[in-house]
């Protein structure tokens, strides 16, 4: 999820501007028109009275025959008319709705047919306002007063109609100028003070309202941060994190759950092996103990008393290959055990690491171990390494004496010594049937040789004492990784750093 740069409750502030500047637009548009409406109706109202009145008055500007009215009646009554209402036009109709004579100055007449329909609604009360068409040829429909003139003995039809409209372009042009102008810019203060005022109530109500969010998720991000191990200046100062802070509790709920599920599942797995290295233990222990116990009952029972001694011998020396191995695979499990738990303290000392490496080839030299170990190579000088050297001689002798026996009776245990740049490599070979595959694979890509433990064909673990020797190079500093081996056989080299000189 990509991380928003603004805050949450300024993104709220914002949502909320918009929506008050959209608001006061729609509430000014709509003002504006009901505004005219009622300004329109106001005017019609009014001047409803205006044509039926100057018909009354005026008869005879209403003559049948416009050509024959008085003349100077017109120009009076227009002269009135334009000093009480500039904006007003006086239209002459016949029965039709043509125009037949304007009271004004010629040839402004565009449009001569007036559409009496609207005409007729005025005369009989229609709800106003009412608007009719423009004689200025404008096709904005005009508000209007209109009056049928009198008839007249004989008519089978009405004789005409005076037709005022009332809302004219000089009205329009004068309104535009002064009215609308004013009236926007009042709508304008008016809805940017309320804008203003109303979205520093919501900010504030925002703010007061998103503070426990806002503190929960710095808290969140601090314990992130300190969990990184990288805490940053938020974290330090205790301020709320960068950004939104939705999107910080999101993203640290969801690291949370990840953590707390890869925790459980490393756990089960944890537990499952640990089942699984019991019972392999289990397996490993049963079947020297078995075979020690039938020894130890054949010599109690006396039942090797008449046999030869040579006999008792084999029985008792059988029985102590039996005890040796419960006790270096007991010893291993304490030493593995001691290595792996939480950070064992090692005893450093500056030792020379070419003794200890001769002293433990001439160790399985003097036990005339088959096949023999010997040690190849040119001698390297002396090496000298700050470490455990109770730990480094274990390692060493642990890969010996796997190398011996897994190798050939004909074949002898190599081992050698030399360095490379500040470190130190010693190399154990063999010709056996060379390392599991399982075993191989997590020593080159440096993988824990007990996590998961690793099964055998027959039962019970095998590698305890590679696991011991890869430990004991880890918490050196350095590694133990498998080589190829052309001919056959296990190449395995342990690489240790050298002390500074």
């Amino acid at each position: 999820m990509k991380q928003s740069s603004v805050s949450f409750t300024t993104r709220l502030s914002l949502v909320l501007a918009v929506l008050l500047l959209a608001y006061g637009a729609f509430v000014a548009l709509i003002g504006r028109q009901f505004a005219h409406e009622q300004a329109q109706e106001s005017l019609q109202r009014l001047s409803h009275g205006l044509a039926r009145h100057i018909v009354a008055q005026w008869p005879e500007i209403t003559a049948a025959d416009p050509a024959g009215a008085d003349g100077a009646a017109r120009q009076a009554l227009l002269q009135m008319l334009m000093t009480v209402n500039p904006a007003v036009q006086v239209y002459l109709l016949d029965a039709d709705g043509r125009v037949q004579h304007y009271i004004g100055e010629p040839g402004m007449v565009r449009q001569h047919q007036v559409d009496l329909a609207a005409v007729r609604a005025f005369l009989a009360g229609a709800d106003l306002p009412l608007r009719g068409t423009d004689p200025m040829g404008s096709a904005v429909p005009r508000i209007f007063s209109a009056a049928m003139f009198p008839p007249r003995a004989g008519d089978t039809r009405p004789p005409g109609y005076l037709y005022v409209v009332l809302d004219g372009t000089a009205r329009e042009q004068v309104a535009a100028q002064l009215g609308a102008e004013r009236l926007w810019q009042g709508v304008a203060w008016a809805s940017l003070v309320g804008l203003l005022l109303t979205l520093a109530l919501g900010v504030f109500t925002f703010r007061r309202l998103s503070l426990p969010v806002r503190r929960l998720a710095a808290e969140m991000d601090a314990y992130q941060r300190r969990e990184a191990g990288s805490p940053g200046p938020a974290a330090a100062a205790g301020g709320p994190p960068a950004g939104d802070e939705v999107q910080t509790l999101a993203r640290a709920f969801g690291e949370l759950r990840t953590r707390v599920e890869t925790q459980a599942e490393r756990e089960h797995r944890q537990t499952a092996d640990h089942r699984e290295m019991m019972a392999s233990v289990a397996h490993d222990l049963r079947t020297p103990l078995t075979a020690l116990h039938g020894h130890l009952e054949a010599l109690a029972q006396g039942s090797l008393q008449t046999e030869a001694p040579a006999a008792r011998a084999t029985v008792l020396q059988a029985a102590l290959a039996q005890s040796r191995k419960v006790g270096r695979l007991s010893q291993q499990l304490f030493e593995l055990a001691a290595l792996q738990s939480g950070d064992p303290v090692l005893q450093r000392e500056r030792f020379a690491l070419d003794e200890v490496v001769s002293d433990a080839v001439q160790k399985f030299e003097v036990g005339h171990t088959e096949p023999p170990v010997t040690l190849q190579g040119l001698p390297p000088g002396r090496l000298e390494l700050n470490g455990d050297l109770q730990l480094i001689e274990r390692a060493l002798t642990n890969l010996i004496d796997n190398a011996v026996r897994h190798a050939p009776t004909q074949q002898p245990v190599r081992v050698s010594l030399r360095r490379e740049g500040t470190q130190a490599e010693i190399l154990i070979e063999d010709s056996g049937p060379g390392l599991p595959t399982e075993l191989q694979q997590r020593l080159a890509q440096g993988l824990s040789l007990r996590e998961p433990p690793i099964k055998r064909r027959s039962g019970g673990i095998g590698g305890l004492g590679l696991a011991i020797a890869q430990r004991v190079a880890v918490l050196h500093g350095g590694s133990l990784r498998p080589l190829p081996s052309p001919g056959g056989g296990t190449r395995l080299c342990l690489l240790l750093p050298l002390a500074a000189p």
